[in-house]
């Protein structure tokens, strides 16, 4: 497919964000996204938001990678948490030479996935060889490949180290076909992702099919998008998610509250002082966080691009920002979902379900407390 031009992304995730609506039942039924749906995606050239232009992709901005996914999260969470979460694990085309770049994304839909860190891999002539098992890939379901991102150790089981001391970690990527899948999501919201365990025996990957996540010094394409990192690109990424939760949740329980008349109550909704209070703080509320997600992601694009440096300010400033972002959004959906009272429990209303989504992406790595002590350790630093 044809390169997608960055600002055409969120338009063609608007457009086609009824489609997705009209599908979540049956995502949140299927446990994974449907054929329908991922056939948009693909049509629309949205999993290639972050891949290289050199490989036909938009290498668009953070905004417009965060507002696209934004777009589909109103429509439905599990299907913006797989985009997101594919499309940033596509950022390793950066790293790797263009033929097995090419191999990998410009055939059959391109999809990428991959889970956690974890195991070894033994070092052997010509690559690598694996057997392991790996938890929470989201998006594994529609993917073309998977990847894995695994220790390094010699042919004799010794360890392979950096030049820092640190631990040899490589990511391998390997066709899914070369994989086991195991069915074991069950969770309580995030349900339609898929986000399975996979594993592989006595797996051999040639050298070509390996590379260096989120080192800039191995990178072959030299655009500023892929020095943020793939870790960084993710909390942006997942807390763009949060906000279109929020704002879908929001947004439903003021339709609802313009036409319902609480039991007991001696007026309708429309007409409460307190509802008036609520809907309002609450606005804020989402407001402030989107406004300060997307002014930290914009001002670090604007240094990045001017310096071609992504600082440790940087990254502590994303990762503040994307933290805060998700549990801001976390209370918006709470509020959201109080304000409509039982009509929210029922799951043929529009509350339920994003209640569920919500509080499932606040659980997640990138809406972790201790990120509040990373970095306000890095500030007490700073201040010495």
């Amino acid at each position: 497919m044809n390169a997608t031009p960055e600002l055409g992304l969120v338009e063609r995730a608007r457009a086609i964000a009824p489609l997705i609506a009209r599908e979540a039942d049956e995502i949140e039924r299927m446990r994974r996204l449907t054929p329908v749906v991922v056939t948009a995606l693909v049509e629309n050239g949205l999993y290639r938001a972050l891949l290289p232009q050199s490989l036909g992709g938009a290498e668009a901005a953070p905004e417009h990678f965060m507002q696209m996914l934004e777009e589909i999260a109103k429509a439905d969470a599990s299907t913006a948490w797989c985009l997101g979460q594919c499309s940033v694990c596509a950022m390793i085309a950066a790293s790797l030479d263009h033929d097995t770049a090419q191999e990998i994304f410009n055939a059959g839909p391109g999809i990428l996935a991959w889970g956690a860190i974890a195991h070894e891999a033994r070092a052997v002539e010509g690559g690598y060889r694996v057997t392991a098992r790996w938890d929470f890939a989201s998006g594994s379901r529609q993917a073309s490949w998977l990847g894995a991102h695994v220790r390094i150790v010699g042919s004799d089981g010794t360890p392979r180290k950096n030049a820092d001391g640190s631990a040899e970690v490589r990511t391998i990527l390997f066709p899914v076909a070369s994989a086991t899948l195991h069915d074991v999501w069950q969770a309580i919201g995030l349900a339609g992702t898929g986000t399975d365990s996979y594993d592989v025996a006595d797996l051999f990957i040639p050298e070509r099919f390996t590379a260096f996540r989120d080192v800039p010094h191995a990178l072959v394409e030299k655009g500023p998008l892929y020095r943020i990192g793939t870790g960084s690109t993710f909390s942006l990424g997942f807390a763009a998610v949060s906000l279109g939760v929020a704002r879908a949740t929001l947004d439903a329980a003021i339709a609802l509250s313009r036409g319902k008349h609480q039991s007991l109550a001696a007026s309708a909704m429309r007409d409460n002082q307190a509802i008036h209070g609520l809907i309002g703080r609450t606005e804020g509320d989402l407001r402030a966080a989107r406004a300060y997600l997307y002014a930290t992601a914009n001002a670090m694009w604007r240094d990045l691009v001017a310096t071609g440096e992504f600082s440790a300010a940087h990254r502590g400033a994303v990762r503040l920002a994307a933290t805060w972002t998700i549990h801001q959004s976390a209370k918006v959906v709470d509020a959201a979902y109080h304000m409509a009272g039982a009509t929210a429990v029922f799951r043929s209303n529009p509350f339920e379900r994003r209640f569920r989504d919500m509080h499932a992406i606040a659980q997640q790595i990138q809406a972790r407390d201790t990120h509040y002590e990373d970095v306000g350790k890095m500030i007490l630093a700073k201040a010495r």
